[in-house]
């Protein structure tokens, strides 16, 4: 997952980014005397944030300075007496709010990284505060009559190509977002956003509770199939929380999956299993389903008050897929032979089942245990010992590998002393170019699970590239839930864990290769920023990181090639379960989203939504509704969920151009090629165009259908351009 700074930055408007995250101007109001979350960023690589002197007590005071400064800053452009052009208007715009961009940097990681009782206390107050902010931006008309002349102008002709999508951007921000609505409409606008704000922290607030909030443990003897690695990474949660010589299974994904995987306590899993999908939806003051139904009405309102039909409809005017139906068209093109899949799965395992005289039929909390026996059965693959030759510390060796080779980066470990970081997790390393050892950026990574720390793997940047007002150079961050063993002992991580590790490099990698000019051209477009990190992982399974970084964690001797073979001949396996949970939630996003939602009973609609989509009784959508983050937390993934099969179809499309050529997955002229088109321009360049200038070509549905090894449908293409 991908945000700019997984903060509530990265969920307002394009257009807000645009004007109040820039590289700053003049100082127009008296800051608070000694606020560190104020202060400019010193010391090395061009500055860097004060990550040991984050002070919570002072985020209020620095919060309000922020967006003061940068309405200052706003109103000077929107008054300026001069002719509108794009140097005094557009790029004035990308000049400000370098105050309120630190701040956000702090608020991102007290609320992913670090959260509290009394962060979450400060982020409820402040989430509506932002949004006021936010749309005293967007509706302010003579800032978007100065806008709109530069976007209609006629100095437009005259721009490059990257400054005429910028306009465009800044412009398409400003339309789509209520800049054109006037009296009680531009009141009620105004009103929805607020509102939105808040139910959105509160649903993600509410998910985080119930995640820190239900916690089971375990004596030694109901550790039953479990290995000694995740019993010491379990006896270590349980000391954290003060329960010493027990065995802590946390609400967490990173803590679910292995133990349905592998655990033989078949009530315990489905224990475990009830509690973990059910975060949200509990019946008491954490519950999500009356949030989600206002939630709903309250976009449905909001885009009618703009003209559109429905929320769908709004969002996907300015995505690759540009309408519900094209986006629909893609998944149900899919579904199909995912469900066959799923009922061949179920009968293998029910076989396996049976043969053990297990006297069950199965149920959702069975099927990663008995897929797992499948595996073994099907493949003599087992997971665990796959296990032991993926060391966290090796796989990031290897994706070092990779940058430099793909990317010519070179990473080097910035000493403790030398750049803070919020917690002791957390490690910092040097980009340069390996050529000509130029700087590049750093990365952080803070690889571990802890009370706070919101679930999942994600990427962020503390700071994108930008030359236009002298270079700054890229802080970027992959943060992830390992859970830590004991001290002194290696990491061992799935196979699915490596490469969601691999995946989330590949947004750094994303963010460090960019060479834009304006800090707006560093976002991307929803159904397309998961396609660069989703093509990252191609390169797990490569010969070269094989035979150099999969080695045993005690012996230290390579993977064998006969487990390789087992992995690779596997790599359709399953695929079934996967494609199927994942799709059962971006159907259901696309469902919310398509209707109107007046009373709405999210419960009921979602039973009766995946009841007419035939979903599996044995599979449950990958995000149930009131644990839905990506779509009810924000609204950066809202009608985007679809996006990750989207950006899959160019991944496994561009997969076989690496495939097919003279040197393979690291074949200098292609990589060299991928970098140029697809990593350093950002959203500098039309999607679709930067995927044709890298394939020469639209991107086809039949390379996804064979990577998933389903039938191939007739080939069918995709690209951003409106049908005809």
């Amino acid at each position: 997952m991908h945000s700019k700074r997984s903060t509530p930055l990265a969920l307002l408007t394009l257009v807000l980014v645009s004007s109040c995250t820039g590289s700053g101007t003049a100082a127009l109001t008296d800051p608070p005397s000694e606020n560190p979350l104020l202060e400019e960023w010193t010391g090395p690589y061009g500055g860097v944030p004060a990550l040991d002197r984050m002070e919570l007590g002072a985020l209020r005071s620095a919060l309000s300075f922020a967006m003061a400064r940068c309405l200052e800053e706003i109103e000077g452009i929107a008054t300026n007496p001069a002719e509108p052009t794009f140097a005094n208007t557009i790029v004035a715009m990308e000049r400000t709010g370098s105050d309120l961009d630190r701040v956000m940097t702090y608020w991102g990681i007290w609320s992913s990284n670090l959260s509290t009782p009394e962060f979450r206390e400060i982020q409820q107050e402040l989430a509506p505060k932002l949004s006021e902010f936010e749309s005293k931006i967007t509706q302010n008309r003579a800032l978007f009559e100065r806008v709109k002349a530069v976007h209609e102008g006629r100095e437009m002709a005259g721009l490059r190509p990257d400054q005429e999508r910028l306009t465009w951007l800044v412009y398409n921000g400003f339309a789509r977002n209520g800049a054109t609505l006037g009296g009680e409409a531009k009141k009620r606008y105004a009103a929805i956003n607020q509102r939105l704000a808040r139910l959105h922290t509160q649903f993600a607030n509410n998910v985080l509770a119930d995640e820190e909030g239900y916690v089971l443990y375990l004596k030694k003897d109901q550790l039953g199939g479990l290995s000694e690695a995740f019993g010491q990474a379990a006896a270590s949660a349980a000391e954290e929380r003060g329960h010493q010589g027990e065995y802590a299974i946390t609400n967490t994904r990173s803590s679910m999956s292995p133990f349905l995987t592998f655990s033989t306590e078949r009530a315990l899993r489905e224990k475990v299993w009830r509690t973990y999908y059910s975060r949200g939806d509990n019946a008491d003051k954490h519950d999500n389903n009356a949030i989600i139904a206002e939630i709903l009405q309250l976009r449905h309102e909001r885009v009618q008050l703009l003209g559109y039909e429905n929320y769908a409809q709004w969002r996907l005017e300015d995505r690759m897929a540009k309408t519900p139906e094209r986006a629909s068209a893609l998944m149900e093109a899919v579904w199909p032979a995912a469900l066959a899949r799923v009922q061949e799965e179920v009968a293998d395992m029910q076989a396996i089942a049976d043969s053990e005289g297990a006297g069950i039929t199965i149920e959702p909390w069975d099927y990663r245990f008995y897929a797992e026996k499948v595996r073994k059965a099907k493949y003599a693959l087992d997971s665990d010992e796959v296990k032991k030759y993926m060391q966290l510390n090796k796989l990031r060796e290897a994706m070092f590998f990779v940058a430099g080779e793909l990317f010519r980066f070179e990473f080097t470990p910035v000493p403790a002393d030398v750049v803070p970081v919020f917690h002791e997790d957390v490690a910092v390393w040097e980009v340069t170019d390996k050529d000509s050892g130029k700087h590049i950026g750093l990365w952080y990574l803070d690889p571990y699970a802890r009370v706070g720390k919101r679930s999942g793997a994600w990427a962020t940047a503390y700071r994108g590239h930008e030359t236009f007002d002298g270079k700054k150079t890229v802080l970027s961050s992959n943060n992830s839930n390992f859970i830590e063993g004991q001290p002194g002992q290696p990491v061992l991580v799935s196979w699915d864990d490596a490469e969601t590790f691999f995946h989330e490099f590949g947004h750094a990698l994303h963010y460090l290769s960019s060479n834009v000019e304006y800090p707006t051209l560093n976002g991307g477009v929803r159904d397309y920023t998961e396609f660069q990190s989703q093509l990252l992982e191609r390169w797990l399974l490569t010969d070269e990181v094989i035979d150099k970084y999969l080695v045993h964690f005690e012996t230290g001797r390579p993977i064998p090639a006969d487990l390789v073979s087992k992995i690779k001949k596997s790599s359709t396996f399953n695929q079934g379960f996967s494609t199927t949970e994942y799709l059962a939630s971006a159907l259901m996003d696309m469902r919310y989203h398509s209707i109107d939602p007046t009373g709405i009973d999210p419960d009921s609609f979602e039973r009766e939504a995946l009841a007419e989509l035939n979903m599996p009784r044995e599979i449950v959508m990958r995000h149930r509704s009131p644990q839905f983050g990506h779509i009810f937390s924000g609204e950066g993934y809202a009608t985007g969920y679809y996006g990750y099969m989207w950006a899959d179809v160019l991944t496994a499309d561009a997969a076989e151009a690496f495939e097919k050529a003279p040197g393979g997955y690291f074949d200098r002229d292609l990589a060299a090629r991928l970098v140029e088109h697809l990593f350093a321009v950002r959203n500098a360049v039309d999607p679709a165009e930067a995927y044709r200038a890298f394939r020469g070509r639209n991107a086809k549905i039949d390379a996804l259908m064979r990577d998933r090894g389903f039938p191939v449908p007739a080939a069918a293409s995709i690209d951003s351009r409106p049908q005809e």
